[in-house]
């Protein structure tokens, strides 16, 4: 992006863009503009599933330690 088209988006809006940036992992961000001006920013994530999320959960999930219930 050049400076110029930078400097005529209001701080507001380029803070919003980055904040959706900083907390998609996987998905896409959607800017709309009307007039020239933008009017929504729509994120959508993604939340995947397969053997290298199932390694980072393993990870993330350390087991619990067993406990023994007792049998009446």
């Amino acid at each position: 992006m050049s400076h110029e088209i930078a400097s005529q988006i209001p701080d507001g809006v380029l803070q919003e863009i980055a904040r959706a940036l900083e907390q998609l992992r996987y998905g896409s961000i959607e800017i709309v503009v009307h007039e020239g001006k933008v009017t929504q920013i729509e994120r959508r994530e993604k939340i995947r599933f397969g053997p290298e999320q199932q390694k980072l959960e393993q990870q993330r999930i350390k087991p619990a330690a067993s406990s023994t219930v007792a049998k009446h």
